[in-house]
């Protein structure tokens, strides 16, 4: 059940293949994932983080098999999400008195999701740190916000790991583990959608915890995160990308989203696509139906981009409730530094333009005046439109 990450360092968690969804229905999961837990044997034994609970019973018998649950001298609990700590409720049954290791805030989410105060929780900072034994201490680095409050990171000295948590992971199963190992291309597919799903809306935070970090001069050998590979060949380069990524990342990119109720909306949204590739060839255009295509998807399209163009028809004096939808993600996301047109057909009072054009400048966005708004079904003189839209966006 355990795997080799080095020397006394096995990890012990849940690759899950079937997992399609993850918090709740709002993450998008195409290549299942995994929930890391990371087992240390020092002089001191040490738990890093369990499992969700529907895998529960599995973990406490495979680790069962490893180990004798009593000889745990401490659990490190980097974060109190259930997918981190689903299983700790269950293994504290049998081992009550250990102590937890956490943030000061991962005693509140602890507490107040599983009701148990009696916990033996020991609370830590960043710089705080525990000797486990053959000159060997782990380091504990607070990462609030990333990205929840109670977020934390642990270094273990002498073997040079970072046990990242949510940071640098991905959802994404890799039977091998390691990143040397993993399909390269999806690798880097499911990070970049990690990040922009996930991670974006604390950009700030990142390029200012990964400056901390690196200010500390640490020799990090391998990156252990909570979900996906570990990164063990050469295991900066996730965090170079993330540095990169925090910074209101773009490429020559261009995506247009739209929906449509009689096809009249589709057509625009293809003219614009048309038309932005004759301007500028170089550019990268993606085109997508929010309707028809994952919405996580969509959002790392729209964290590559430059610019977006975004269409609806008028419905019920607004839009589409499938782009309303999306537009409160995008909103969360807070993609910054990113340019932005609107276009759709109306029969009756043509108010969609007007609340999409709101709707994206309070998602951050900068709204070019160019718009197509086309009255029943575009005929030519509306698709004409697609040149200024195109223009201004690539400008």
């Amino acid at each position: 059940m355990r795997k080799l990450v080095k020397n006394n360092v096995s990890w012990v968690g849940k690759i899950d293949w079937e997992l399609e969804s993850f918090h709740g229905a709002d993450y998008s999961i195409n290549h299942g994932s995994s929930q890391n837990a990371y087992l240390i044997q020092e002089e001191k034994t040490v738990l890093i983080d369990t499992v969700w609970k529907p895998h529960t019973t599995d973990f406490i018998d495979n680790l069962a098999k490893e180990i004798d649950l009593k000889s745990i001298d401490f659990i490190v609990a980097n974060h109190g999400e259930v997918d981190h700590s689903g299983s700790l409720p269950a293994l504290m049954e049998k081992i009550p008195n250990t102590p937890i290791y956490c943030t000061a805030n991962g005693v509140k989410s602890l507490v107040g999701q599983y009701h148990h105060p009696e916990w033996n929780f020991k609370v830590v900072k960043t710089g705080d740190s525990v000797d486990i034994g053959n000159g060997k201490q782990l380091v504990f680095v607070e990462m609030r916000m990333l990205h929840w409050p109670d977020s934390m990171a642990t270094y273990l000295t002498g073997d040079n790991i970072l046990f990242s948590n949510d940071a640098f992971g991905q959802h994404f199963a890799v039977e091998e583990l390691f990143n040397d190992r993993a399909d390269q291309c999806l690798l880097w597919e499911e990070s970049i959608k990690y990040y922009a799903n996930i991670l974006n809306p604390f950009s700030p935070l990142v390029k200012k915890k990964v400056e901390e970090v690196l200010a500390l001069k640490l020799p990090i050998d391998i990156i252990a995160p909570s979900h996906g590979v570990i990164w063990r060949e050469n295991p900066t380069q996730i965090v170079e990308k993330y540095y990169e990524w925090s910074q209101n990342y773009q490429e020559d990119q261009v995506t247009v989203i739209y929906d449509t109720m009689w096809e009249g909306t589709e057509k625009l949204a293809h003219s614009i696509s048309r038309e932005l590739s004759l301007q500028s060839p170089k550019t990268r255009i993606k085109l997508f139906n929010v309707s028809k295509t994952d919405k996580n998807d969509i959002m790392t399209q729209v964290f590559m981009s430059k610019a977006i163009a975004l269409g609806s028809p008028t419905v019920g004096q607004s839009i589409l409730s499938s782009v309303g939808g999306w537009l409160d993600f995008l909103k969360e996301l807070k993609f910054k530094n990113k340019k932005a047109a609107v276009f759709g057909c109306y029969g009756w009072s043509g108010e969609g333009n007007k609340e999409l054009r709101q709707r994206l400048t309070e998602a951050g966005f900068n709204v070019v005046d160019s718009e197509i708004k086309c009255n029943w079904n575009p005929r030519e003189e509306d698709l004409a439109g697609a040149k200024e839209i195109a223009a201004e966006l690539l400008s």
